[in-house]
């Protein structure tokens, strides 16, 4: 197990490309992970982001590029990087006829270790889900699944965890938990390539990458992104929301309109639009109840101003 501190990056990732057939998934992404950080990737659906973690997991070869882990090469050294990794795929992928001990017991058998040896690394996480360790898997909760195929993925004692859309599907206190654990494995040494679509799930990572049809748009601390955001934005809600997103996208001076949970987020140019400009011409177009407050800008509102550079 190689631990923090280490003067080898925890992943190396250069020029990597893939295509399936003539569709291109992934477009030369270069990135490194250090020793011991929660390194975050974040995007929609069908980014890039499994592939990713299959090519850096050893389950897929790229078309082109070079990546390694713990200073292992994927394709040269796939055996030993499999010994010294976890990795939890999006789908749920254990026995679900077996048990949850019984699952538990094969991948510590794999790894030709028990579940007595390592329990310690595991303990938080499978404590939760001991007194249910005769129920067979695939009668779990959403949570406890994520719980069981994390004890698995930890149970022969990784230097390095992908975790691919881990909290996807699963309720809001169990994505609480799951975060908590991730924290205490973080503290152990650990390093965490984790994935997923949720935005606000961002700011829990150290670094990370945001990531739009197979292309990294950004890397940087959660911070750093937010900082580059230098546009004004304004969040403006009325009585209807629907027609209120169209009237906006017409108004001279919007520069770009998506809808956020209650409100529709916009960056304007200010040299020509004021807070008092926009509520007069959304009136004119029959809105009231008119909202507008000029915010600061979260992960997501970086995102879309990426995409759409």
């Amino acid at each position: 197990m190689t631990l923090a501190g280490s003067n080898i990056k925890a992943v190396v990732c250069t020029n990597v490309c893939k295509s399936y057939g003539k569709v291109p998934a992934l477009k030369n992404i270069s990135f490194t992970v250090e020793q011991g950080e929660i390194f975050g990737v974040i995007g929609p659906d069908g980014a890039g982001k499994s592939t990713l973690f299959r090519v850096l997991t050893t389950l897929l070869l790229a078309d082109s590029g070079t990546a390694s882990v713990e200073g292992m090469d994927v394709v040269k050294e796939y055996k030993e990087i499999r010994k010294n990794v976890g990795y939890m795929p999006g789908r749920f992928s254990l026995y679900q006829d077996l048990t949850v001990e019984e699952n538990l017991k094969i991948f510590a058998t794999l790894f030709h270790t028990t579940i007595e040896e390592n329990y310690y690394l595991i303990k938080d996480i499978y404590s939760q889900i001991e007194p249910f360790k005769t129920r067979r898997a695939g009668a779990l909760s959403g949570g406890m699944k994520q719980k069981l195929a994390l004890s698995c993925a930890l149970i022969h004692k990784p230097s390095i965890l992908f975790l691919d859309e881990p909290t996807t599907g699963i309720d809001p206190v169990s994505r609480k938990e799951l975060w908590e654990m991730l924290r205490k494995l973080k503290s152990q040494g650990i390093t965490i390539v984790v994935s997923t679509p949720y935005m606000d799930e961002a700011s829990l990572c150290d670094r990370i990458a945001l990531i739009r049809d197979g292309e990294f748009m950004k890397i940087d601390t959660p911070k750093g992104i937010i900082s580059g955001f230098r546009k004004e934005l304004w969040a403006v809600r009325g009585s209807n929301m629907s027609a209120l997103i169209g009237h906006l996208r017409e108004v001279d001076g919007v520069v770009t309109c998506f809808a956020f949970g209650d409100n529709h987020h916009i960056t304007v140019d200010n040299t020509v639009l004021t807070k008092e400009i926009l509520r007069s011409r959304l009136e004119e177009k029959g809105h009231n109840e008119i909202y507008i407050e000029k915010i600061e800008a979260g992960i997501e509102d970086c995102f879309m101003e990426l995409a759409n550079r």
